[in-house]
């Protein structure tokens, strides 16, 4: 019977929790890192024990770890993220010129095809590529080069490189976004890069054909269409169906469309996922509830997926990397919250369980399928 092992980063160490296929029981292994804030953990889906982890602290900066064996064990692994030539400048919140600073890896994707392959996304924007395991890393300066970027300016988060996808059908198209820049594609393995903006409207810009500017909170693709996305803006959600050329709001009948997190079932591509945020100054679900929304016809028509979930005075928010999906043939679904609560669906969010109710405040939930 296959396996599910769920990594999850907190603000105060990484867990490792697997379940047999029923999913109903759960090993909880952590905190490993216990007292860092952990923004990301992720495994190689072609080497599911490489795992790779971002450990960061404002005192004492940033470590990237590694395990081979699942998680047991883990080693430091190169932690030099420098840009390449003179870094320049970007906008600051205030529109004054702000020096590129590496601060911290908020997102981790190790390649498709390649265990040795990584790529980092950092915080100040930045993409990162590692073709040794993580133990060195060259900047794909393409992107932060492009003619946009003394235009970038950060969001509440920072100026974060918080989403990566990777295409399946084309080794050399990439998808990144950056909070608060835009989504970006490259169709030459990161050479060169465009903007994928188009269609977009945020309130606080008030050009309405901005290149660049606009707050993407969250992407999601799924593999068997890779021209087809689906974002989480700061506000809105979102759909393209030409690889990002130009995007439709599917917001539809949803309560409030702002929120953080998006992802698609694993075996419906028009099956899609979210959690309505009640605003961007009011970071919890409206009137205490904790809602999923699900979409089985690609956006517009949503409905509320609640049992299980608490429904009132529920106060948390869930974060842009703290969903995720298994590929069971039933589809499990997963999200953790800034409360410490991680629910687990094993029935594509009909219902759902609480697999963990009191870990620190958690930043990142990613699904793992084992043999």
């Amino acid at each position: 019977m296959s396996k599910v092992r769920l990594l999850v980063g907190t603000h105060k160490g990484a867990f490792v929790m697997t379940s047999d296929g029923k999913r109903e029981k759960w090993e909880i292994s952590g905190p490993h890192f216990a007292g860092w804030e952990i923004y990301h953990v992720k495994g190689s889906p072609v080497n599911p024990n490489r795992l790779y982890a971002s450990q960061t602290s404002g005192w004492f900066g940033q470590v990237m770890q590694r395990s081979d064996d699942g998680g047991k064990t883990w080693e430091p692994v190169g932690n030099k993220f420098e840009y390449d030539g003179v870094p320049g400048t970007h906008q600051w919140y205030d529109g004054t010129p702000h020096p590129w600073e590496f601060k911290r890896v908020w997102h981790i994707e190790p390649s498709l095809t390649d265990a040795e392959v990584v790529y980092a996304g950092v915080e100040d924007a930045g993409l990162f590529r590692s073709a040794d395991g993580g133990q060195n890393w060259e900047e794909l300066s393409g992107l932060r080069k492009h003619g946009s970027g003394p235009h970038w300016q950060p969001g509440a988060g920072g100026m974060c490189l918080h989403t990566i996808i990777l295409d399946p059908s084309d080794p050399e198209r990439i998808y990144i976004a950056i909070s608060a820049a835009g989504a970006f594609r490259t169709d030459d393995g990161g050479k060169s890069w465009r903007p994928i903006n188009r269609g977009l409207r945020s309130e606080f810009i008030p050009d309405p054909d901005a290149e660049v500017g606009h707050c993407v909170h969250h992407v999601a693709m799924h593999p068997s269409r890779p021209n087809t996305l689906f974002m989480q803006k700061h506000w809105d959600v979102m759909r393209s169906d030409n690889a990002g050329d130009l995007w439709t709001e599917v917001s539809g009948n949803l309560p409030t469309d702002f929120g953080f997190v998006i992802d698609v079932h694993a075996h419906e591509p028009e099956t899609v996922f979210v959690v309505p945020i009640k605003s961007d100054r009011e970071h919890y679900p409206l009137d205490g509830k904790l809602q999923v929304f699900r979409s089985k016809s690609g956006g517009n028509e949503w409905e509320a997926l609640t049992k299980g979930l608490p429904q009132k005075d529920c106060y948390v928010n869930v974060l842009r990397d703290a969903m995720s999906v298994d590929s069971l043939d039933k589809c499990g679904v997963y999200f953790g919250t800034t409360g410490g609560q991680v629910y687990g669906s094993s029935d594509a969010g009909d219902s759902w369980t609480a697999i963990a109710r009191d870990l620190p405040a958690v930043l990142s939930v990613e699904a793992q399928t084992l043999p």
